[in-house]
């Protein structure tokens, strides 16, 4: 009867044991349940958008979860990806992929340059900096109205089939057919998070965890601080450019919001609702996010009262973010039905 009174029950075994291998396995696990998303919500597009904020949150999480570095000029290479993407295809008309390695290559190249002199402080004078280098780029931008439209946006976009050797071509119709587009929307965000994965789970991300939590002692050890951080800094301002190029071709059409200090500030609640330091916790705050503008927007106009509200709550209740408290949560439980 001993036996029997502190055996632990099958299935709650059975359900946690699965719990803890689906965080062995973020990227699988989430791969297939946004493959399975597009099939189950009723509106495609915010589907869509869920890929492209996702993959931006997630690039941010790379700067505040795994490096420690708050950023308020994230959306500075996310709007460099856009624009670098819409003026090769517009003036151009390469292969898509051609485009996007356009607009990658400009975000890359100009977070090397705002990182190199962004890093040369810490703390609330690196943010500042951020800040500044994201104003500076936009009112470049706005100036050039014979280049980028200024604020009327770039319009007129063309969206030319995605052509594969041997093969033929798919079209790329964006927002005109999102379930298409989804797919491939998908395909570019996985080899993503594969990659963002195979980064932070390297020697390199495990130095990057280690200047996040003490910068001193990691100098100690004979890291580079600087010069690692640089590195993602730039792996962050990639991958912000390639969610900045999908927005691209999804929308057909660019304004300069795309990288004002508004899209900066969406981002970093993105990131904190869902919960930095994970792969899955920034589509959760970006997927919490889009919800609460596509639906509560429909009743109010004063939706945005509600996400505040929201996040407060989030801050003070889960401060890990949704995702990360909640795996937090059941991680616990799963150590003590073990023991």
């Amino acid at each position: 009867m001993a036996n029997t009174a502190h055996a632990v029950p099958a299935p709650r075994l059975e359900v946690d044991t699965r719990w803890i291998r689906i965080r062995q396995r973020p990227v699988a696990t989430l791969a297939i349940g946004l493959g399975v998303l597009i099939l189950v919500v009723p509106e495609k597009t915010l589907a869509t958008q869920l890929l492209v904020f996702g993959l931006f949150a997630m690039s941010f999480n790379m700067l505040l979860g795994y490096a420690g570095l708050l950023s308020f000029g994230h959306s500075t290479f996310f709007g460099l990806g856009a624009y670098g993407t819409a003026l090769v295809l517009k003036w151009w008309h390469p292969h898509v992929l051609a485009a996007m390695a356009a607009g990658l290559v400009l975000a890359s190249a100009t977070a090397l340059v705002i990182g190199w002199f962004c890093l040369r402080r810490r703390r609330v004078y690196f943010s500042m900096l951020t800040l500044a280098f994201n104003q500076m780029v936009y009112f470049i931008l706005f100036q050039a109205r014979d280049i980028t439209g200024g604020d009327d946006g770039l319009r007129g976009i063309p969206l030319p089939d995605f052509d594969i050797p041997f093969i033929g071509s798919i079209p790329i119709e964006g927002i005109h057919n999102p379930l298409s587009f989804y797919y491939f929307v998908l395909i570019v965000v996985v080899a993503c998070l594969l990659a963002i994965e195979r980064i932070l789970i390297s020697p390199f991300g495990r130095a990057l965890e280690a200047i996040r939590e003490s910068e001193e002692r990691a100098r100690a050890c004979g890291y580079n601080s600087n010069r690692i951080l640089l590195l993602a800094f730039v792996f962050a301002g990639l991958f912000a450019g390639v969610a900045g190029a999908l927005y691209a071709l999804f929308f057909g059409f660019i304004g300069l919001e795309t990288l004002s200090w508004v899209t900066a500030g969406v981002v970093v609640m993105m990131a904190i609702l869902g919960g930095v330091g994970t792969l899955v916790g920034p589509f959760v705050g970006a997927a919490i996010y889009l919800v609460l503008q596509d639906y509560v927007s429909k009743y109010t106009d004063s939706w945005q009262l509600y996400a505040g509200a929201i996040f407060v709550v989030c801050v003070l209740f889960f401060p890990q973010g949704v995702w990360g408290s909640l795996t937090g949560l059941l991680q616990s439980r799963w150590v003590r039905n073990r023991g």
